[in-house]
C-alpha cells in the first residue's frame, strides 16, 4: 500500500512540473527549436528550384531566357545568378562568369545572352 502511494505521489508531482509556465530546460539553458534557413530571395524569385535538388548555373541562366529580350528584368535575372563586379577595361569574356566585369548594362546583357543561348538545352526531369 505504501508503494502505491509513493508511486502516485511521484507521478502527481511529475505532472505538476510538466504544467509549469517556464519553458523546458536542458541543464540551466532553455530548450530552443531550430528553424530552417531561408533561400536567397533574389535567386528564388529569378528561378525557382525544385525542392531538394539545386539547379546548375547553366539551367538558371537558361531560365532567364524566358524573360523578354533586352529588358532590365532579364539583366536582373542574370545579375541575381552572377552579381556584377565591374572592372575599368575588361577584355573579351571567355566564359559566362566574365560577363560580370562589363560596366555597361547593354554589354553585360549581350554577353550573358550569348553564353546562355549557346548552352545546349538540358533534358527536363
Amino acid at each position: 500500500m505504501r508503494m502505491i502511494l509513493a508511486v502516485a505521489a511521484v507521478l502527481y508531482s511529475a505532472s505538476a512540473f510538466a504544467q509549469a509556465d517556464k519553458p523546458p530546460m536542458v541543464g540551466d539553458k532553455p530548450l530552443v527549436q531550430v528553424k530552417p534557413k531561408g533561400t536567397k530571395a533574389a535567386a528564388a524569385a529569378a528561378t525557382p528550384a525544385p525542392k531538394g535538388k539545386p539547379q546548375s548555373i547553366a539551367a538558371r541562366l537558361q531560365a532567364c531566357l524566358e524573360l523578354d529580350d533586352g529588358t532590365k528584368d532579364r539583366l536582373n535575372c542574370y545579375d541575381a545568378i552572377i552579381p556584377p563586379t565591374p572592372k575599368p577595361k575588361p577584355a573579351k569574356a571567355k566564359g559566362y562568369a566574365d560577363c560580370r566585369f562589363f560596366k555597361e548594362e547593354d554589354e553585360r546583357l549581350a554577353c550573358f545572352n550569348g553564353f546562355a543561348e549557346s548552352i545546349p538545352k538540358l533534358p527536363k526531369t
